[in-house]
């Protein structure tokens, strides 16, 4: 996964994980799992941004 795409997707899943702990916090639906699953989707969107060992292991293999 290269940057560009890396940010991309990292991004979507922040929003997305962000969008689900709002409406988990604020909205009608007051459930402690959205919470968990918003929480959880929101740390892989950060884990998927800077993840860069991933970059570093394709440009190996593109060397070979």
């Amino acid at each position: 996964m290269n940057t560009t795409s890396r940010i991309i997707t990292g991004s979507i899943v922040i929003l997305l994980g962000l969008y689900i702990t709002i409406i988990s916090l604020l909205g009608v639906d007051k459930e402690l799992w959205g919470l968990i699953y918003g929480t959880i989707i929101l740390i892989t969107g950060i884990f998927l941004i800077f993840n860069k060992k991933e970059d570093e292991i394709e440009k190996i293999r593109s060397k070979k």
